[in-house]
């Protein structure tokens, strides 16, 4: 009896370290495959006065709460359609919410009567010619993307 209670552990901690080996391998052959997310940025019309953004105030504008800018400008806003990946990037990486929270703050404001949609564009080519050519425009786009005829805002 005590041999084969001893089998039955040896067996146990057989397959807790098997289950600990492959645990500790999951997450690495997971991160290896996934490739990287690019770095999205906020960009902003050129005439815009604003170099940096506390990140509260992007959330803001991204959620259609801020409509001016601190000089009584209109703040137009830009974003892509929820499904795509680069919303989703930005919104998670940037303005550190998940999309979902952004279109139930964006209903939230059309249902109550208080504001409207963001302007959904195409793709981030559209955007940066949208946000280039209307004043106190904003809008996201990756980094890798960014032309000299936007502004960057640098988030704090």
């Amino acid at each position: 009896m005590e041999k084969l209670l001893t089998i039955k552990f040896v067996t146990w901690i057989g397959r807790a370290l098997l289950l600990c080996l492959l645990a500790a391998a999951l997450p690495a052959g997971k991160a290896q495959a996934q490739p990287a997310e690019p770095e999205m940025v906020a960009i902003t019309h050129p005439a815009t006065s604003e170099q940096a953004i506390p990140r509260a105030t992007l959330r803001a504008i991204f959620g259609m709460l801020l409509q001016k800018w601190p000089n009584n400008t209109a703040v137009r806003v830009f974003v892509l359609r929820d499904d795509a990946p680069e919303h989703a990037t930005f919104s998670k990486s940037v303005l550190q919410v998940f999309p979902h929270q952004l279109r139930l703050a964006w209903d939230r404001q059309v249902f109550s009567g208080q504001g409207q949609y963001p302007e959904q564009l195409a793709s981030t080519q559209e955007i940066l010619s949208r946000v280039a050519s209307t004043p106190g425009a904003m809008g996201y786009v990756k980094a890798s993307e960014v032309d000299h005829n936007v502004r960057v805002l640098q988030v704090r």
